[in-house]
């Protein structure tokens, strides 16, 4: 297969010209077969939660479901919510063996995300967490309806960005991204499918 035909194809990165940051984009790194079934299976095999965070006073209810899977002894807190990993599963580990080589990382934890509906979400964050050290590499995964990705640049407002996540992608981010942007998955009125996603992290620090 030549070059050309595979980044058609979806099976070589496109790189994203982001400044200050390394963003690498695979549309079909599954096949459409691969993601269906990893999509079902994920989606009934994982131990979702409904976390709740404290805002004003008062406890709001996440606008997604949750779930962390890892190496035993993987932890890490985000929004005050403390993460203690479950064991991997079988597609976990399918998913995160197929994602190790291009990102030249061997993954110890898995962050997994549910959008049911378009107004599930995750607003404005970076994923630079202590514990995943000064440069860390995240491999997030998409299974289901095709979802819109926004970066937007810490100090430089006019630098923005968006993709869209299709079914069976993986987003590949390192170098100085964390560092310097910003991403979120924003609600949207239009119908869309349910979506699994599962971002990949190592940790090389322990939870404070």
């Amino acid at each position: 297969m030549s070059e050309l035909k595979a980044i058609a194809e979806g099976r070589s990165p496109r790189a994203l010209n982001l400044p200050d940051a390394e963003v690498f984009f695979y549309p079909a790194f599954f096949t459409a077969l691969e993601a269906d079934r990893l999509l079902l299976e994920l989606r009934d095999t994982t131990a979702w939660r409904q976390e709740t965070i404290r805002f004003y006073g008062k406890d709001i209810a996440v606008p997604r479901l949750t779930a962390w899977y890892g190496d035993e002894g993987a932890r890490y807190t985000y929004s005050r919510i403390e993460n203690v990993a479950l064991p991997w599963t079988a597609p976990l580990l399918e998913v995160k063996r197929a994602v190790e080589p291009p990102c030249g990382v061997v993954f110890n934890g898995v962050l997994l995300n549910r959008y049911r509906t378009g107004q599930d979400s995750v607003s404005w964050h970076a994923d630079d967490e202590p514990e995943f050290g000064e440069r860390p590499v995240i491999a997030s995964v998409s299974f289901g309806g095709t979802r819109t990705f926004q970066l937007k640049h810490k100090m430089r407002k006019e630098l923005k960005a968006s993709i869209e996540l299709t079914h069976g992608s993986l987003l590949i981010m390192r170098s100085g991204t964390q560092a310097n942007w910003l991403h979120q998955i924003p609600k949207t009125a239009r119908q869309v499918e349910e979506r699994v996603n599962l971002t990949f992290r190592a940790i090389v620090a322990p939870a404070r």
